[in-house]
């Protein structure tokens, strides 16, 4: 299998990025994401023992992530927590950097700001829409995964799913209403 890794290491140096941003894409407060990151990460080595290769490593590590970031948002909204989406942004592209050579300037901004206005709409989004919509849509993983990630039917993810999407397109819409009305 080509996602086969043979230390928890490896799958720190992996998945690292994909890690950070998912934990700020599904409601962890920005000053808690390195510390739910370390828990993820912690888990990981843990538990890698217990690894039997039914799924990837990959989506293994992604229902880690979903546990950690529930209990994180559990966390916050039990002590009042607001998101923080304008630092997060910025994070999101140090933990990006590693993968790819330099963006320029105008990049970076353009994707910190895509960043952030999808946090945003995110942050909007009930749990269950969230998480679908972050593992299918942003992730790019198989419904088959989303469902077992989940424990969701999946032909309920592909109903949740269509609803998020639309709700999604529907921020979208409401933004560039907005924009269009500011530049007036």
């Amino acid at each position: 299998m080509a996602d086969e890794l043979s230390s928890p290491g490896e799958a720190y140096t992996r998945y690292f990025s994909m890690v950070w941003r998912n934990l700020r894409r599904l409601g962890v407060p920005d000053s808690s994401v390195e510390d739910a990151l370390q828990d993820v990460f912690l888990v990981v080595h843990q538990r890698w023992a217990d690894f039997r290769g039914d799924s990837t490593v990959k989506t293994w590590i992604f229902g880690i992530l979903l546990r950690v970031a529930s209990r994180y948002r559990r966390e916050a909204k039990r002590h009042g927590a607001h998101l923080e989406l304008d630092a997060s942004s910025a994070r999101l592209e140090q933990a990006d950097a590693g993968n790819a050579p330099g963006p320029d300037p105008l990049e970076l901004a353009s994707r910190r700001e895509a960043a952030r206005l999808v946090n945003g709409i995110l942050a909007q989004f009930e749990d269950e829409h969230r998480t679908l919509f972050v593992l299918a849509e942003l992730e790019q993983l198989s419904i088959r995964e989303v469902a077992e990630l989940t424990g969701v039917n999946a032909s309920t993810c592909y109903k949740r799913l269509d609803a998020a999407r639309r709700q999604f397109e529907s921020a979208v819409e409401r933004l560039r209403a907005r924009d269009l009305w500011r530049l007036k």
